[in-house]
């Protein structure tokens, strides 16, 4: 079923858009994945693992400023972890063999595990290298306003976090292939994302930059 998305940011198709040297760029955790893992073809789209890492690349060739944050560690391990289980699993696959859990993965095959780990750090030592860091801390007052976010937007647990960040450090601009994000009032989403574009661009939610004034993050 598709998903019906109700865009309320400002939407950017990376095909067609030039990085320009005073932007700044949040980068979301599946970009990373995409950008930084070497067998993030085993589970991705050919445009994400091409359209993406290209986009990125241009940001940085043109002097542009590209930012992550801790939070995308926990993501991008979970998801580099999930995806050589994956590709354990189709090598192992044996008719009527026990189904391999993560827990089993992660304690019972320990040659596995090492292949994991060393992903993982050379993945996040890709990350570190290319994009500036950017600071949040996960407190009482942090929890209770995305608390409130959640009621009003349609994101997950771990995004509420990222936009407050965003909103904290005055980044305005996502390079996301999650619709998830669209649907945020008062931010720009650069995205190649297909459903996303579409929606966008039959609600007239789609931008085409120098013509439009900086956004401000809605909060609530």
């Amino acid at each position: 079923m598709p998903i019906n998305y109700r865009i309320s940011a400002d939407v950017v198709d990376i095909q067609t858009d030039t990085p320009k040297k005073e932007d700044r760029f949040f980068i979301d955790t599946n970009v990373w994945f995409w950008m930084t893992y070497t067998q993030a073809s085993n589970s991705a789209l050919h445009y994400q693992i091409t359209n993406y890492p290209s986009y990125v690349n241009s940001i940085l060739d043109t002097g542009g400023s590209i930012y992550q944050n801790g939070l995308s560690f926990a993501e991008l391990a979970h998801l580099i972890e999930k995806t050589e289980l994956d590709i354990f699993k189709c090598n192992k696959k044996k008719p009527g063999a026990k189904e391999i859990r993560s827990k089993e993965f992660r304690h019972s095959h320990p040659g596995e595990r090492e292949k994991v780990t060393d992903e993982i750090e050379a993945a996040w030592i890709q990350v570190k290298s290319l994009a500036e860091p950017l600071d949040i801390t996960v407190n009482e007052s942090i929890v209770d306003t995305a608390l409130e976010r959640i009621k009003t937007q349609k994101v997950d647990g771990y995004d509420l976090f990222i936009l407050e960040l965003m909103t904290n450090h005055n980044i305005l601009q996502i390079i996301t292939d999650d619709g998830d994000f669209a649907t945020i009032p008062g931010i720009k989403v650069f995205t190649s994302n297909r459903s996303v574009l579409n929606a966008a661009r039959k609600q007239r939610k789609i931008l085409t930059r120098d013509t439009q004034a900086q956004p401000t993050i809605n909060q609530k």
